[in-house]
């Protein structure tokens, strides 16, 4: 609302000055006419230009009927013609005189003098007065345009914060499915902010900030405009990163503004969303301790402290870095609270798809609890994605509701990306059809992998192809035997190849590398390595990962023993990833078969090739 006025107030100052620019334009203009019009025009002396020997010639050949004199100025008519001669005299001479003297009778044509005392008195002082006044007017027009922009020069300072009202559209706790957990921490707040008393009677001290921490698409941004809309107060939003500019000095200044707008408004709610942007660690940056980022992290800083008990202004802050954050910023009596927000468990996505599905027709065998078996690892902005795709796709096709196919592609494309429709060689599909399918069959056969969703050799994103193996549950932990499992299913593809075509592609590159990253999560943070339960992560001090140019806490000893331990897990698993598939080659010639007549195959269609998968 604050941006819509300043807009507003701004389209006003650029209108002032055009129409001010548009009048001095056409006072110009007027002049120029003026000045053409008095001269008669810039051609009208040149027209029919004779000497005056010619004019004195005419008039004893009777060819001229009218002469106008107008100063120095001969303008003739020509006898029985509409041709009008133009001369001029000398300055002083009469045209009676200048006749009688070349013995020509001044009676013998019709003589008209024009008086230009007045006119050329006129032009005299427009003359001299008119320069002037441009001058005036220019320098004017110049001047305030240097006001204005002295003045947009100072509204650097000012707040960018978007404020929204108790007029704007609010937003209720029952508007944010799942996150149970989070609302309740959250409804304290709104509570200090409608009742304040109520908790100073007892001495407590309300919190100056609440430091909101989880994953990209979790909510966060969502919940804080719910303790608005929930207390009923004015929500300032704005983005760590819009407080930051060239100029030095900026940034802190508008902290300033936007802490004193809310004081002003209080009881509010001032929320900075990616506040890890100006609130990194003091110290860690390359300009020294003066630099613009960290002037605005102090003020910040200072703000916060200089909260008194009467002010009633909460600060609600996201991240999903909450490790980047300076110590000094989440100490208590800054940000008194931290709420954690995951990615939802089942009941929270089945909260969120049915929110979703407010709205959107849909057919009588579409299942909120299978779909949300489906989508376990998805956040809720995903969630949201998905059933919004559906609902895209389904209008693509013409149909009058949203089926389970619309659904399934939908959180297919969530993941990978489109189809890619192009035209592919045999012998690419040859070689598609056998990666995915071996890594099918090594994941089948291995029992802590979850069983197989779906196998396409039809590209997507970056892919040739894709094997998914959805969760079938939530984790919050991984076991080593699992991890072994994970990898040697992603090597599976690979394995394939080099037992059905004696040779390997560029296609493993991306299970190259999750099986890498897997394998060294295990050695150096996990410790499931025979180095034994110990952390050898190459992390700076301020929790930055760091280049191999840039040095390692770890020493090259150990450096070596890391990749020795690596390279010994992913050997045993890809070797374990050969032996399955040599053991049910059948399986996997079926497979992949089945996938070039079909291009793509679901879960029950693959396990009516190869069997049921045998539960751990």
């Amino acid at each position: 609302m604050a941006n819509g006025k300043r807009k507003i107030k701004l389209n006003k100052q650029v209108f002032s000055i055009l129409k001010g620019l548009i009048v001095y334009v056409l006072i110009a203009l007027a002049a120029l006419v003026f000045f053409n019009q008095i001269s008669g025009g810039p051609n009208d002396s040149a027209k029919n230009e004779v000497p005056i020997s010619q004019i004195i010639s005419d008039v004893k050949d009777k060819k001229l009927t009218k002469i106008s004199v107008e100063g120095d100025k001969i303008t003739a008519e020509v006898n029985g013609s509409d041709q009008k001669l133009s001369s001029h005299k000398e300055e002083g001479e009469s045209i009676y005189k200048i006749l009688e003297s070349s013995g020509v009778d001044p009676k013998s044509v019709t003589i008209e003098i024009k008086d230009l005392s007045m006119q050329q008195a006129w032009i005299g002082i427009l003359s001299a007065v008119l320069p002037i006044l441009i001058l005036v007017g220019l320098m004017f027009f110049l001047f305030r345009n240097a006001k204005n922009g002295a003045q947009g020069i100072f509204s650097f300072a000012q707040s960018r914060a978007k404020l929204f009202t108790k007029d704007a559209p609010q937003i209720k706790f029952t508007d944010v499915a799942g996150a149970e957990e989070a609302k309740r921490e959250l409804s304290e707040v709104v509570e200090f902010l409608k009742t304040p008393d109520k908790f100073k009677a007892l001495g407590a001290r309300i919190p100056k900030g609440v430091l909101m921490v989880g994953p990209a698409g979790t909510g966060k941004t969502l919940l804080s405009r719910a303790v608005a809309g929930e207390a009923g107060v004015p929500f300032f939003s704005i983005a760590g990163s819009e407080f930051m500019e060239m100029l030095v000095g900026v940034g802190a200044a508008r902290v300033r503004d936007m802490f004193a707008q809310a004081k002003k408004a209080s009881p509010a709610i001032i929320f900075v969303d990616e506040i890890e942007s100006i609130g990194r660690q003091r110290g860690m940056g390359f300009s020294g301790g003066h630099d613009e980022r960290e002037q605005t992290l102090n003020q910040i800083l200072v703000e916060m402290d200089g909260f008194t008990q009467t002010d009633h202004v909460i600060v609600l802050a996201a991240t999903n870095r909450p490790d980047l954050l300076d110590a000094a910023l989440i100490r208590p009596g800054r940000f008194d609270r931290r709420v954690v927000l995951n990615m939802p468990d089942l009941e929270d996505r089945k909260a969120i798809i049915e929110l979703h599905m407010k709205g959107k027709p849909f057919t009588k065998d579409v299942s909120i609890e299978k779909l949300a078996r489906r989508t376990v690892g998805f956040s809720g902005a995903d969630l949201a994605n998905i059933l919004n795709e559906a609902a895209i796709l389904a209008a693509r096709e013409g149909k009058t509701a949203i089926d389970n196919k619309d659904l399934e592609e939908a959180a297919t494309k969530e993941k990978l990306g489109p189809q890619r429709k192009r035209m592919q060689s045999e012998q690419d599909r040859n070689l598609a059809a056998y990666h995915e399918a071996g890594h099918a069959v090594v994941g089948h056969n291995l029992s802590k992998v979850d069983p197989v969703h779906r196998i396409s050799i039809v590209a997507r994103g970056t892919s040739g192809g894709h094997t998914m193996f959805p969760p079938t549950e939530d984790r919050s932990n991984e076991s080593k035997s699992r991890l072994l499992e994970q990898i040697t299913a992603a090597l599976g593809g690979q394995a394939a190849e080099d037992l059905i075509f004696k040779d390997i592609s560029t296609g493993a590159a991306s299970d190259i590398e999750v099986a890498t990253n897997i394998a060294r999560a295990m050695v150096t943070q996990y410790g499931m390595s025979s180095l034994g339960p110990i952390s050898v992560t190459p992390r700076s001090m301020f929790g930055i990962w760091r280049g191999a140019d840039e040095g390692s806490d770890m020493s090259p000893k150990m450096h070596d023993a890391v990749d020795v331990e690596i390279k010994k897990i992913i050997d045993s698993c890809y070797k374990n990833a050969q032996d399955i598939l040599r053991k049910h080659k059948t399986k996997l010639d079926k497979v992949a078969k089945s996938l070039l007549e079909k291009e793509t195959l679901e879960g029950d269609e693959f396990e009516s090739i190869v069997g049921k998968k045998k539960s751990s």
